[in-house]
């Protein structure tokens, strides 16, 4: 497995204090029902209808199927996952989002819930995890290089079986002028930068990669509203 680089390490301590300490509070109401300001609200229903679009793209029985949330947050991808049968393994940087996670638990999934949910704190990279029929990552990349997401998905798939689903930020005109204001912001008071990803050349650096050649890009998709916008790739085992 290859180790992660620099690069990797600097932002993933980034993600951490941010998720964990400045942006809790705003996850926590995010990802309820409570109201929420106008912007904020397009960033609800947009992580909302990508949840449904990479639902959709597993099976809808994973009854015996192991599955990895690479970056769980608040736990709703994994609940909906272990209502089809999987046994989930849930992992977030953020300890206050998989303490929230725990909270929300017994309420989400209550009776409906065939499979079972093991949360862990930390870095989703880690081999001590095991391996994993299906791994998901929804919006756990979008702060990474191009360069970092090729080689964290290639060591997310040396430990999966059948697919892997994860997001990225692709580069469009809004989100590069998005990433190119946060610039001026002082770096104490903004979130770690969004990083606009091109996705022929993300698919290009993943076709060069030995340990996914036995891996082919199945299906993508772009969820976009509002304030919201993330692109969906779907890797698979022919």
């Amino acid at each position: 497995m290859m180790l992660p680089s620099i690069s990797y390490l600097q932002r993933r301590g980034q993600l951490e204090h941010y998720f964990d300490r400045t942006a809790a509070d705003a996850w926590k109401r995010l990802t309820s029902d409570v109201p929420v300001s106008g912007i904020r609200a397009t960033v609800r229903a947009g992580r909302d209808e990508m949840r449904r679009t990479l639902m959709s793209w597993l099976p809808t029985d994973l009854r015996g199927k192991r599955l990895l949330d690479a970056g769980c947050g608040t736990g709703a991808l994994a609940v909906e996952a272990a209502r089809r049968g999987a046994q989930v393994v849930a992992i977030d940087l953020s300890p206050t989002l998989v303490k929230l996670a725990h909270e929300r638990l017994a309420r989400d999934l209550g009776a409906q819930g065939v499979g079972r949910i093991e949360f862990h704190t930390g870095d989703f990279l880690d081999p001590a995890l095991g391996e994993f029929d299906h791994v998901v990552a929804m919006d756990s990349l979008i702060h990474y290089t191009t360069t970092d997401v090729v080689r964290t998905v290639t060591a997310l798939a040396e430990r999966t079986a059948a697919s892997l689903l994860f997001t990225f930020a692709p580069r469009t005109a809004l989100l590069t002028l998005m990433h190119t204001v946060g610039r001026a912001f002082p770096r104490g008071d903004r979130a770690p930068m969004i990083e606009p990803v091109a996705e022929q050349m993300l698919q290009e650096q993943l076709r060069t990669q030995p340990a996914l050649s036995r891996w082919a890009p199945a299906r993508t998709a772009r969820v976009a509203r509002g304030f919201y916008i993330s692109q969906a790739l779907e890797l698979a085992r022919p």
